[in-house]
């Protein structure tokens, strides 16, 4: 699978989250038969262009711990990846260390690879 059939695939999987679920980069790597590629998955959500049809709801998917990932100092990307989750009825809790995070045995969405 070449970079834009990659991209394509996690995209396509991606739309299948149900709205006030979420799941992690790594299930999504695990459901397009590419388990070690969670890290792909996120870059293939970094190049998601604004505006792609059908949709792709890119705030359902965070980090195996639950957390929303950072965009680096001095960004608000977590921010609206949380707010665009909490319009939707997520909640997002403040973790320990001040991280944003979702619990997943509320708000998992986790379905075996084949069933989707």
């Amino acid at each position: 699978m070449d970079s834009a059939e990659f991209h394509a695939a996690v995209y396509d999987t991606v739309r299948l989250i149900p709205a006030q679920k979420v799941t992690s980069y790594g299930h999504i790597a695990k459901l397009l038969g590419m388990p070690n590629h969670s890290r792909h998955v996120g870059q293939a959500l970094k190049f998601l262009t604004p505006g792609a049809t059908p949709p792709v709801p890119w705030h359902r998917v965070v980090s195996s711990s639950g957390a929303i990932s950072s965009r680096g100092p001095g960004t608000n990307g977590a921010r609206n990846q949380s707010d665009a989750l909490e319009a939707e009825g997520v909640e997002v809790t403040e973790g320990r260390t001040g991280d944003l995070r979702v619990n997943f045995a509320v708000y998992g969405w986790f379905p075996e690879p084949g069933t989707v």
